[in-house]
């Protein structure tokens, strides 16, 4: 059976009859029945959902022996030569052959003329948007004021290219594009009366790909039949149309999640070599990840939803819980956003592989969040974190026999010198010391967190009384410790924290003012003070200020101690010229560029929250 006799055979001849359009069946068959006739209408819509077949049933209405009618006949002579397209008074005009000025002329004289036959004279004008602007200005006097005998449909595609003067003339449709469980039920229907056997997973696929459309579907199921099977399968459609199987997706789920990208490039291979629609194969591929996001929500309470069988269901929820929900939203959005560029580039295979790719290598691919954390406040880029050494054994406590102010093995640093160096601006105090090796930590505190100088207590804590009696009536000295003072605080954590407690305790906090809003790092035997602004670094540098927290912090921490101000990068303001050029030069930014085809619109200040 050939595409055009099954469209022509199966063409709706009353409102009941059309898939879809519930809206505008109901108004136009009531205005038919009441008689209330507008002057123009504009019915527009993608191709294929029933603009023309409408507008040919309303005029069978309007001009039915039974008039005013909400259905025509179809049995009255009016009726039949309106179906048969032979009807004086029911002229259909393909706009794009007779689209010029002459031909708008030529119908507005014609529609001066009473109608011979009919009840009305009824101008289809098919695809109207191909009419000049010539011709659209022919016709704005006749659109407005017609005769009360004549009213005027035109059906486009394209609304944008009509003008303004003309849509506000006419009463305005909009046809939807059919949903699949429309356009299922409607082939279901074709094929109960063809007494075709189907299985509906086949009729399931065609309506998919017709995509809406009545007419797109009714010529793919048309194609599929033209086999002479005597039952429609699902396989034979795959195979005549061009469509991937579900075998095609579930195998390059396999290749994405094992990040084989040998794989992916043998399926794209595939694809490519079975004539696979590009189009529809990224469509399927969108709502396979659809699926498995919607699924790793919700579970079982989407099936429902997503329409699904039980077997594909039972798969699709396997791979909902392999793959991670926020690495499946990022593969529909990237298949979402990447079916455009894939259709029209001049390489659309090309283009499908390196989605793919990208897909596969997402976990490697570094993210733009990444980017931006990778880049301190100055500007500078933050090497990558090395592994940290292993932590050195505990030290024990010191037997009876040996003094407690031994001096440490040679070469051994004080504590505080072997802080690993952070950035700039992080908070110091408990934070830094927690984060410490054991044998790192600052002085003047045990592992455990009690003072030093303490009585040991076991895990239970209670006094130890397996010490000896030396080390109980003594407290025990750390190795290299400074020697120990009677100012306050002394016994608290060698940090910045416990530094401000000894500067307040101390009684000084007056003389060194600004010091409390400064963020304090212990480095390379260093005191880095972090100042807010170049302000604040002024107002500690004063010679009698700085001079003070010299004396504090070498009474606190040893003489040794040196002290380094530096300011806040966040306090200094930068101009976008020159926070475009640190991100420009940024070796991960331009990774991110080269991995997804990117570039940089805007760059802003940072607002940590």
């Amino acid at each position: 059976m050939s595409t055009s006799n099954l469209t022509a055979k199966y063409r709706p001849q009353t409102f009941t009859d059309v898939a879809g359009q519930q809206a505008v069946k109901t108004i136009l068959s009531r205005a038919a029945q009441q008689d209330k006739i507008a002057p123009a209408y504009l019915f527009s819509g993608t191709r294929g959902v029933g603009k023309t077949t409408i507008a040919r049933i309303f005029a069978k209405a309007l001009n039915c022996v039974n008039a005013p009618t909400a259905e025509p006949c179809n049995v009255c002579e009016n009726c039949r030569q309106i179906t048969a397209g032979i009807g004086v008074d029911v002229v259909e005009i393909d706009a794009a052959s007779h689209g010029k000025v002459d031909d708008a002329r030529r119908l507005k004289e014609d529609i001066g003329y009473a109608p011979i036959e009919f009840r009305y004279k009824v101008f289809i004008i098919d695809e109207a948007h191909m009419l000049t602007t010539q011709a659209f200005n022919a016709l704005l006097k006749t659109l407005e004021e017609p005769p009360s005998h004549a009213t005027f449909i035109m059906a486009t595609t394209e609304t944008h290219k009509f003008p303004a003067t003309i849509i506000s003339r006419c009463q305005h449709y909009a046809f939807k594009m059919l949903s699949t469980s429309e356009l299922t039920a409607h082939l279901n229907n074709i094929l109960q009366m063809e007494k075709v056997e189907f299985e509906s997973g086949a009729v399931d696929l065609i309506a998919k790909r017709g995509a809406g459309s009545v007419r797109d579907s009714m010529s793919l199921l048309g194609q599929v039949l033209a086999l002479g099977s005597e039952k429609l399968l699902e396989a034979d459609v795959r195979s005549i149309l061009g469509l991937a199987g579900k075998d095609v997706f579930f195998t390059l789920m396999q290749a994405i999640h094992s990040r084989d990208l040998v794989s992916v490039g043998e399926v794209v291979k595939q694809v490519l070599d079975r004539g696979l629609d590009l189009g529809f194969f990224i469509r399927e591929l969108s709502s396979c990840w659809r699926n498995m996001f919607l699924l790793g929500q919700s579970g079982e309470r989407a099936i429902p939803l997503l329409d699904l069988s039980t077997e594909e269901a039972k798969e699709f929820m396997h791979w909902a819980q392999t793959f991670d929900r926020s690495f499946v939203h990022a593969c529909w959005q990237m298949t979402v956003d990447g079916q455009r560029k894939v259709m029209s580039s001049l390489e659309p295979a090309m283009a499908l592989e390196l989605l793919l790719l990208n897909m596969a290598s997402l976990s490697d691919l570094i993210s733009m969040e990444r980017a931006g954390a990778l880049t301190n406040a100055g500007g500078a880029a933050i090497p990558a974190p090395t592994p940290a050494a292993p932590a050195p054994p505990t030290q024990r406590p010191a037997p009876a026999s040996m003094p407690p102010n031994s001096a440490p093995p040679s070469g051994e640093a004080p504590p505080w010198q072997n802080a690993p160096a952070q950035q700039n601006g992080m908070q110091g105090g408990s934070t830094q010391a927690s984060m410490m090796p054991a044998s790192n930590r600052p002085m003047g505190r045990s592992e455990s967190g009690s003072p030093a100088g303490g009585k040991a207590t076991n895990e239970m804590g209670s006094e130890d009384s397996s010490l000896p009696d030396a080390a109980k009536s003594e407290p025990t000295q750390e190795l290299n410790a400074p020697a120990a003072t009677s100012t306050p605080a002394m016994n608290g954590p060698r940090d910045f924290e416990g530094f401000m407690k000894y500067v307040v305790d101390s009684g000084a906090n007056g003389t060194v003012a600004g010091l409390n809003k400064c963020k304090g790092l212990l480095a390379d035997g260093k005191l880095v003070l972090t100042c807010a602004n170049p302000f604040h670094k002024n107002q500690i540098s004063t010679r009698d200020t700085l001079a003070a927290i010299n004396r504090l912090s070498a009474e606190y921490f040893g003489s040794d101690i040196e002290v380094e101000l530096v300011v806040n990068s966040k306090g200094i303001r930068k101009s976008r010229q020159q926070l475009r050029a640190e991100v420009e030069a940024n070796p991960d930014v331009m990774r991110v560029i080269e991995a997804f085809g990117a570039s940089i619109i805007a760059v802003d200040p940072r607002r940590d929250l």
